[in-house]
């Protein structure tokens, strides 16, 4: 990704240089925890499902951007009776509303850029600026404005409005800040462990969780979570794939104005798509458990993850992106 002298975003926290000591559970093996932890209230006897499943359970949902303190509350997603879904519609366009004109933010002079994680903290900046344009141009032709999220950088664990996240969570998307929690450890493994590299795939995830933003700005997210309440578990888990193939489908969009812009270089598409792969829970559960359990997906395949994905890119449009009334995914 051509990214060097673009603008970055003002919307970072930087909170590095907290407590490290432990590595991501994602896909679940290889663990190591502090012997004391914020937030959770998880107890520490042995048995069932304990701890570590207590917060392998909790990081996928943190990674993806939903809410916890469903889980927090005694109320687990999708419990309850019904199995409808809501009636969610993405906005129309705008008649008078025209295509992405470039970018009207004055792009900054290129300089000297350090190495290791804070050359990578900008580029994350630059990549949450980039989203920024995108959002907020299509917002404005829906004729609606674009309120951003703030990145926040941690390592080790950060507190949240969704609770203490850890670095074992991945990055996530806390609905109650409207911010993005990024590890920048994470993209190291996702390099080694899911085979992803490429500073696209770094860029995907960052744009897969403003994706739940988008869905949190535009109402989808409070209906997903209401109808959720009333579905028994297996179709929670259902509508919860359709949440999180819209956020990629968004990411796709994201990329598609990258490419408008000139900012893609050649294997960067099929670096994010190779990373969307990596982390269906097909491939998850295969790793982890050495079987696939479809009824329990609340992710999306590989297959569909990537496709999803792609065709948000090709098609460039919000309303690509309608997970929800789609037959098949």
């Amino acid at each position: 990704m051509r990214w060097r002298g673009q603008r970055q975003s003002d919307n970072i926290e930087d909170r590095r240089g907290q407590r490290r000591g432990f590595g991501f559970p994602f896909p679940g093996r290889g663990m190591r925890f502090p012997s004391s932890g914020g937030g959770g209230g998880g107890g520490r006897r042995g048995g069932g499902i304990g701890i570590i499943g207590i917060l392998i359970i909790l990081g996928l949902m943190l990674f993806f951007g939903i809410d916890p303190s469903v889980l927090l509350k005694g109320q687990a997603p999708g419990s309850g009776g019904g199995t409808g879904f809501p009636d969610i519609q993405l906005p129309k366009q705008r008649p008078d509303a025209t295509n992405f004109p470039a970018p009207g933010r004055q792009a900054q002079i290129e300089r000297p850029q350090s190495t290791g994680d804070d050359d990578l903290k900008s580029f994350i900046a630059v990549v949450l600026a980039t989203t920024e344009d995108t959002w907020t141009e299509t917002f404005r032709q829906l004729g609606a404005r674009y309120r951003e999220p703030k990145l926040v950088l941690f390592s080790g664990y950060v507190r949240s409005a969704c609770g203490t996240g850890m670095s074992a969570m991945g990055p996530f998307y806390c609905p109650g800040d409207e911010k993005v929690y990024v590890d920048l450890d994470f993209y190291r493994e996702l390099k080694n462990r899911f085979k992803a590299p490429g500073d696209f795939a770094q860029a995907y995830v960052v744009a897969h969780e403003v994706g739940h933003h988008v869905q949190k700005l535009l109402g989808i997210a409070e209906k997903v979570e209401a109808a959720k309440r009333r579905m028994s578990r297996s179709g929670g888990n259902a509508l919860q794939v359709r949440m999180e193939l819209q956020a990629d489908c968004f990411a796709g969009v994201w990329a598609n104005q990258m490419q408008e812009q000139g900012l893609i270089e050649a294997g960067d598409i099929d670096e994010a798509l190779r990373a969307a792969s990596a982390i269906g829970d097909d491939r998850i559960q295969k790793q982890t458990q050495g079987y696939v359990v479809p009824d329990s997906f609340t992710h999306g395949s590989s297959e569909q993850r990537a496709r999803w994905f792609r065709k948000g890119f090709q098609a460039g449009r919000l309303q690509s992106c309608d997970t929800f009334n789609a037959e098949t995914l």
